[in-house]
């Protein structure tokens, strides 16, 4: 993809979990930017997330908690109010409690499920009505992992919100497709993020090293890789596209 264009000139994209200045969500805000899309990066981090979209042209700040129905409500909106339309979610917002089954706590589980399968299904369902009623249809973008992929070692619970994600998304897309609005469903694999970071991959560079030679590419994801493919499943090149999982991991999977 071009790091600059007019595919989504006159759009409005809402992105959760967008706060991080090197997260996902804000180099997928960055491009989709770049691309014209006036940008709204939401998440419960304020005054990073106003730092990050303040450093990005077209951006804005809303505060959300994904797994809140009204504030996914109130957001929603609010971007319509004042944009008069919503044209892409990107439901990127997520958490990663790692821990094998017998290990597993309830509060763990019940925080993951709630961050990162309940607050999807509530992003594409604020999204879609607003999307069914302007009537202008829309793109629904849902981050899952490689784990929605396949059982991944010590991951019950973040595994299980994942595959999740790939369901709903299937199931949404069946039902959404009627009315103009694409979902699709993308699982990175090793990115290179402050989620990767909690596991000490910053300040362990064997530990680093090693992950890059697990991976067929021989390197750990970058988050404008995953920018670039949400980028494609925003613009018309994705027109024909809906209910897919796109895997972009280095060749991970398969």
């Amino acid at each position: 993809m071009t790091t600059e264009g007019n595919e989504l000139a006159g759009k409005v994209a809402l992105i959760s979990g967008g706060g991080r200045a090197r997260g996902q969500g804000a180099a997928e805000g960055r491009l989709l930017a770049a691309h014209g899309a006036t940008v709204v990066l939401a998440d419960v981090l304020d005054e990073e997330g106003e730092a990050t979209a303040g450093n990005i042209e077209g951006a804005e700040y809303a505060h959300l908690d994904v797994t809140s129905e009204a504030g996914w409500e109130a957001v929603v909106g609010d971007v319509v109010g004042r944009h008069g339309r919503l044209d892409v979610v990107v439901n990127n917002a997520g958490i990663a409690r790692m821990g094998r089954l017998v290990n597993v706590t309830m509060s763990d589980w019940d925080q993951t499920i709630a961050v990162n399968q309940t607050g999807v299904f509530l992003g594409m369902r604020a999204g879609a009505r607003a999307m069914i009623e302007a009537g202008n249809g829309g793109s629904i973008v849902n981050i899952s992992s490689v784990a929605g992929m396949e059982g991944l070692f010590g991951s019950t619970a973040y595994s299980a919100s994942k595959w999740a994600v790939r369901g709903m998304t299937k199931v949404a897309a069946k039902e959404l497709g009627r009315h103009g609005i694409r979902v699709n469903s993308i699982h990175p694999g090793f990115i290179e993020t402050d989620m990767l970071a909690q596991g000490g991959f910053d300040e362990d560079p064997e530990q680093r090293e090693k992950m890059a030679r697990s991976v067929p590419l021989r390197r750990v994801g970058q988050p404008d890789d995953i920018a670039n493919m949400v980028l494609f499943l925003a613009t018309d090149s994705a027109s024909y596209c809906t209910g897919q999982e796109f895997v972009v991991d280095g060749g991970m999977h398969g």
